[in-house]
């Protein structure tokens, strides 16, 4: 059985990655931080559909927690077949309001924390491999609400072309998808119950409504498929249209 790890998969985007990957036939780590009880609901919802997951605690912002994430990956699978780096924060600040602690912790999380446990992972992970980054529709425009976080996704996009370039001779493609507007639990506050907020997400996609997780877990699992073997190096919009 082939396995895969998807960070920050107890819920929204990640828990539903984890959920179709499994049904692809996957065997998925399920990596949470604090919803433990959200992961092990994910976890017995892909083996009450037949499939098989585990989950695991690790904070990507600590690199002790990596290494304890990396080294039970290493025991309870030897080989990682696909690696989906979801989990990232965001606050939405401009740049007046965004202070040196908060800007550490987005880069911690979003990028040296992505950064390390790939490298730390990429003994386990065989040729023809997959490594998939959640980005996001920022990196393509300008989104000065929360700096801070679309500059991480920006220093991710940077890290995929550079590691495509390198492994793609052994077969192992790194690509990013970048979600637009999804209707997941980090958006709760201002887009259900509310049919105004809602709407003026909707008009920012060309398809004039809000995503599901669902709908970008269908683009990861494409990119983590035998079909996608010739794409590398690049980015999966699915933003609906974002900002076209």
């Amino acid at each position: 059985m082939k396995t895969a790890l998807v960070t920050g998969a107890s819920r929204g985007i990640g828990r539903e990655i984890a959920l179709r990957l499994a049904r692809d036939g996957f065997r998925v780590a399920v990596n949470y931080v604090a919803g433990e009880a959200a992961a092990k609901e994910v976890v017995r919802l892909i083996e009450e559909q037949g499939g098989s997951a585990f989950a695991v605690r690790a904070d990507l912002g600590d690199l002790d927690q990596v290494d304890a994430l990396v080294e039970r990956i290493r025991l309870e699978t030897g080989v990682l077949d696909v690696l989906v780096n979801n989990a990232g924060v965001s606050v939405h600040r401009h740049i007046e309001d965004e202070t040196p602690e908060s800007f550490d912790w987005h880069f911690a999380v979003n990028v040296k924390g992505l950064f390390f446990l790939t490298q730390r992972l990429l003994p386990l992970i065989p040729d023809n491999g997959r490594i998939v980054n959640v980005t996001s529709g920022v990196t393509r425009i300008a989104f000065p609400n929360a700096i801070a976080y679309s500059m991480t996704k920006g220093a991710v996009q940077t890290f995929t072309l550079a590691l495509a370039k390198q492994l793609g001779p052994r077969g192992i493609t790194v690509n990013n998808v970048a979600p637009g507007i999804i209707d997941t639990d980090i958006n709760a506050s201002w887009l259900r119950d509310n049919p105004e907020g809602e709407a003026h997400a909707a008009s920012y996609h060309a398809v004039n409504r809000v995503g599901r997780p669902e709908e970008i877990a269908d683009v990861v699992a494409f990119a983590a498929s035998p079909q996608a073997s010739f794409m590398t190096g690049t980015t999966l919009d699915a933003t609906g249209g974002g900002n076209l």
